[in-house]
């Protein structure tokens, strides 16, 4: 059956073993609902546009952290701490949302503000992971980032989990953050320090992103725009950057495949453009993955179109869940007249984190993670 069947009544497909399926039909009862995006937003380029337009910004204050990497790097932590919380008074207990943002985001894009809210008003922590050079901080090494490198996120785990290593901690990543945080979890499998992980907008083939993200209309809609950004960091960091990259070369990429191709795979050690991407493309790398995974996506999404979505793959493995509907666009699922706030995205975001955290032993149990291996968080909150 294709996707578009399973799309007919507008209720999202879920793709996944009957076990978790159960748990998020019992947890995440969002699941099951009918999802009727904006009715006059009904395209995914239209859904994607309004979105970044007219999306509400939730009032959020941040304590920020700057840690070092091996490298002689850093990286810029924007955290919540939520020390008001009536649910987890103790901060060493206290659930750890691991945010990452997508290509040229940072903990101030809407979407993470409205992640971080709904995590805060249900008592848990949360911690933006912004990439190097693009959380206001300055690049020590001319190192950035790519989707296909996860030290930096193991780094930042590493640190949190010396933090509080008595919180569980999970990873939610949206589009190019989830795809570091499925290679993330694929390479650490069972030592990800991580208990699950969410992922919204994922583009899972980064060779057929960049191909319909080349398409004429997303070129001038979407393209173009993130292109743009992408030479900003870089010229805000020109002169660390320009001891390993022909600066003025990179500045006149006009795609974000240039780009990669001028400056993201030299810097990282690829032959080409498309060894890297192919080693950034998550979709392959889910059965190596160990945790429970949700991840988001929308048949109409102009960055990461259908044929790429890995429906046979997730078919044949029991910790990982797709959620797929019609439409939505890029990081936005739209809906009412007037979609300025919490969407159909923010919901889901929310009732998985809540699922996890306060339903441990539902979620392993359903997903066979770690069933010989007992588990403290677990023990304490089952008491």
């Amino acid at each position: 059956m294709s996707l578009f069947g399973l799309f007919s009544f507008q209720t999202p497909a879920l793709i996944c073993s009957e076990a978790f399926s159960a748990f998020l039909h019992k947890h995440c009862p969002v699941v099951a609902e009918r999802f009727c995006p904006t009715p006059w937003c009904w395209g995914g380029r239209l859904q994607t546009l309004v979105c970044a337009l007219l999306k509400s910004r939730p009032l959020v204050s941040y304590r920020n952290e700057l840690i070092r990497t091996v490298d002689g790097g850093q990286i810029s932590l924007d955290w919540v701490d939520n020390h008001i919380s009536e649910t987890y008074p103790e901060s060493c207990t206290r659930p750890t949302v691991l945010i990452l943002p997508g290509l040229t985001g940072n903990s101030q894009q809407s979407y993470v503000l409205h992640a971080v809210s709904q995590a805060t008003r249900r008592g848990y922590r949360c911690v933006v992971f912004n990439n190097r050079g693009v959380g206001g901080e300055e690049l020590l090494t001319p190192v950035t980032y790519c989707a296909a490198n996860t030290s930096d996120l193991e780094r930042v785990v590493q640190h949190v989990k010396g933090l509080f290593p008595q919180a569980p901690v999970l990873g939610a990543g949206v589009s190019l953050g989830g795809m570091i945080l499925l290679n993330y979890l694929a390479r650490k499998r069972t030592e990800s320090g991580m208990v699950a992980g969410i992922t919204i907008s994922v583009a899972w083939d980064a060779l057929k992103s960049s191909d319909s993200m080349e398409e004429p209309l997303n070129w001038l809609l979407f393209n173009k725009h993130l292109t743009h950004g992408l030479r900003q960091k870089v010229t805000r960091h020109r002169k660390i950057l320009e001891k390993v990259v022909d600066v003025d070369y990179v500045l006149k990429a006009r795609t974000i495949r240039e780009f990669d191709e001028r400056f993201t795979s030299h810097l990282f050690g690829y032959k080409t453009c498309i060894d890297y991407y192919r080693d950034a493309s998550p979709a392959k790398k889910l059965p190596q993955t160990s945790v429970p995974i949700l991840c988001l996506n929308a048949a109409d999404d102009p960055f990461s179109p259908q044929s790429a979505i890995p429906v046979s793959i997730v078919q044949a493995l029991p910790n990982v869940a797709l959620l797929l509907t019609a439409h939505g666009g890029h990081i936005a699922f739209l809906q009412g007249l007037f979609p300025r706030g919490e969407s159909y995205m923010e919901c889901l975001f929310g009732q998985f984190v809540q699922a996890v955290f306060e339903h441990p032993g539902d979620i392993k149990k359903a997903c066979g993670v770690d069933k010989d291996e007992p588990n403290k968080y677990q023990s304490d909150r089952e008491e």
